[in-house]
């Protein structure tokens, strides 16, 4: 979907329509969740704090998200889907892969399927959608950007491999601005760059991601449409009005987060494994550490005892605290909810 949260609130209140608009916080420390395309032109993005948005845009107009409105309509849309394939992938509310190799309806092409899928968005929710169709997952979901908004692009297997050779690196999907830092720093800039590399070079740089890199240089990706995805994480996270530089005040706004998060947890009926805790400085750098345990998190004061372990070993914090988050991930059935102190782990990357 193009914009997706800002075009719902378009759509849906006329007089916003044509104007730049954030959905997210306008509080000073508040985070955009979503730009229009009119705020886009401006440099404003998702993720950027809507104080560095308003500077970049004065004109900026913030709403705050319905995110039962954005729910109702990505089940619209996800009914339309089903019309045409079962193999669906959802990504999140706004965005999945389709595989039609044998669809339901067949009307000669994916391209055409892409087309009618488009205008039946357009129709049934008065929202445009742009689509990629490829031979593959990595293909397809470069070609649902290349267009946008409101557009369709095809790159057929022919048209793989020289394709990907055009683009810089920070352009494809799944190379983050650390990976594509580390890529430009070994020379590599473009996708013929990548595809110029032996797989053991990518193996000792990029470790068990080389393989991928290696592949998807060179337009290949196994990778099947996944349905019914199990989540892999739960999580919660709370920007301050105030930067936190006490221990005890840390733990206090701790509790709600991991009451947010184990809410969740119960809805679901299923434990995780391992505790994450995020810490954000006020320099916006980012720390993880993580807690695990074979047996399972299977109480909300189990989740807390591991998140305020792991908080207590950052403190002193080294910069004022920003924002905390905790997340819960390897879920799945646990009897016992201990956290034993050779369970600490400190992830890499």
């Amino acid at each position: 979907m193009d914009a997706f949260y800002a075009s719902v609130e378009q759509r849906d209140d006329p007089a916003l329509r044509g104007r730049p608009l954030a959905v997210g916080g306008s509080r000073e420390r508040g985070v955009v969740a979503a730009a229009s395309y009119e705020a886009r032109r401006f440099g404003v993005r998702s993720a950027m704090p809507s104080v560095t948005a308003r500077r970049l845009c004065p004109e900026l107009v913030f709403v705050s998200p319905r995110f039962e409105v954005y729910k109702a309509v990505s089940r619209q849309i996800r009914a339309i889907f089903e019309d045409y394939t079962d193999l669906i992938q959802p990504l999140s509310l706004d965005e999945a892969y389709l595989d039609v190799t044998a669809p339901k309806r067949d009307l000669g092409s994916a391209t055409a399927i892409a087309r009618e899928i488009r205008a039946r968005i357009r129709a049934e929710t008065g929202l445009t959608a742009s689509a990629g169709v490829s031979y593959n997952k990595f293909l397809a979901k470069l070609a649902s950007d290349h267009r946008k908004p409101d557009g369709l692009f095809v790159i057929t297997p022919a048209q793989g491999a020289s394709f990907v050779e055009d683009l810089t690196v920070d352009r494809f999907h799944g190379v983050g601005p650390v990976t594509a830092r580390k890529m430009r720093g070994l020379g590599i800039e473009t996708g013929a760059d990548l595809r110029a590399q032996t797989l053991p070079f990518l193996l000792q740089h990029f470790g068990k991601a080389g393989p991928h890199y290696h592949a998807i240089a060179r337009g290949l990706d196994d990778r099947p449409v996944v349905t019914d995805r199990p989540r892999k994480s739960l999580g919660a996270e709370n920007t301050f009005s105030r930067d936190l530089t006490e221990l005890p005040n840390a733990l206090a706004v701790l509790e709600p987060i991991v009451d947010k998060v184990w809410s969740g947890i119960a809805r679901g009926g299923r434990f995780g494994r391992t505790v994450t805790l995020k810490v954000k400085f006020s320099d916006f750098t980012i720390i993880t550490r993580a807690a695990s345990s074979e047996r399972g998190f299977t109480s909300r004061e189990a989740v807390f005892g591991a998140a305020s372990t792991l908080l207590r070993s950052v403190y002193p914090f080294r910069l004022s605290v920003r924002l905390l988050g905790v997340s819960v991930s390897r879920f799945g059935e646990g009897p016992a909810d201990s956290i034993r102190h050779g369970d600490l782990f400190e992830p890499t990357g």
